[in-house]
């Protein structure tokens, strides 16, 4: 295969790993508290690859070397629901789920059956004391900015919040993060809101730009890939046209 075709091919397939990415994040427009994934394109070049005689360039190849999740947040909006619950800055509300303690900005919790702060999947809300927050179904709750939950004037516990450095989450599920190996969390500074929630950090209107680009961009490839086939051919007509 020529440089042309193995270039457009290697572009072609990091802009089909883009769109999947831009296809989960529209997937997720409307999930609260849902963090963007982005791509960071890098140049790929083959320990077996040798340097042009003529020019002494190396030949390489647009890859998406890895992808990081955009942490920024989203819109804060008033829902007046007494168990909604959003971040003000930095922080994520640590979640005891059945796989290990989890992370997330999703704030939509509710009290379960038995009278335990939960998350939407019933996964209980950490305390800040690592146990559970167990709450009187019949009375109302107060949330201050530190996370403090109140009911009738007493204490019922604090809901734990947890920072990290970048690069240290690793994305679970769609709205779900894990620690990376090593990583210790630190206690947010961010203050917790009650009866609003965070909405997607992803803008859709930014993102059908993104999506046209993609396409045009993966459009140019394909052509350029079809003139690599075309001087393929045309070459092997003439070596064989010389031949005759």
């Amino acid at each position: 295969m020529d440089g042309i075709s193995i270039s457009a091919a290697s572009g072609m397939q990091a802009r089909m790993q883009s769109l999947e990415m831009l296809a989960n994040n529209l997937a997720n427009v409307e999930t609260g508290g849902f963090k963007a994934d982005r791509e960071f394109y890098s140049l790929f070049t083959s320990q077996d690859a040798s340097a042009d005689p003529a020019t002494g360039d190396v030949t390489t190849l647009p890859v998406i070397e890895t992808q990081w999740t955009d942490l920024a947040q989203g819109e804060v909006k008033v829902t007046g629901n007494p168990l909604d619950f959003a971040i003000q800055g930095d922080g994520l509300f640590a979640v005891q789920t059945a796989r290990g303690v989890r992370y997330t900005r999703n704030g939509s919790f509710r009290v379960s059956p038995d009278g335990v702060l939960v998350a939407a999947d019933g996964s209980p809300i950490r305390a800040r004391s690592g146990g559970q927050i167990a709450l009187q179904p019949n009375l109302p709750i107060e949330v201050l900015d530190d996370g403090t939950v109140q009911q009738a004037g007493e204490a019922a516990g604090q809901i734990e919040t947890a920072s990290f450095d970048p690069g240290m989450l690793v994305r679970d599920g769609s709205n779900f993060f894990s620690s990376a190996q090593g990583a210790k969390p630190k206690i947010a500074s961010g203050a917790v809101l009650q009866g609003k929630l965070e909405s997607s950090n992803v803008t859709p209107s930014s993102s059908a730009v993104r999506l046209v680009s993609i396409m045009r961009q993966f459009e140019m490839l394909q052509k350029a890939m079809s003139i690599g086939n075309d001087l393929n051919r045309a070459a092997i007509e003439q070596v064989a046209r010389v031949g005759s």
